[in-house]
């Protein structure tokens, strides 16, 4: 996710506190707010997918997807 949209969300949360927002700016929130949470669950899925366990023989094993 790119720097300015972080800080939009930001921006948007300093306002909401002190102002209120309208509900463009709610529906922008939200918007941002799911990329963000889009981009977080992708970056955490291929770290996981280049994550190893180790036994005590030292064997490596990939990390399998839950069912």
């Amino acid at each position: 996710m790119e720097q300015h949209k972080i800080d939009r969300i930001n921006e948007l949360a300093r306002k909401a506190k002190a102002d209120g927002l309208t509900l463009e700016e709610e529906a922008e929130r939200e918007g941002l707010r799911a990329e963000f949470r889009a981009a977080i669950r992708e970056s955490l899925t291929a770290h996981l997918d280049n994550t190893y366990i180790m036994d005590e023989k030292g064997n490596k094993t990939k990390l399998k997807k839950k069912s």
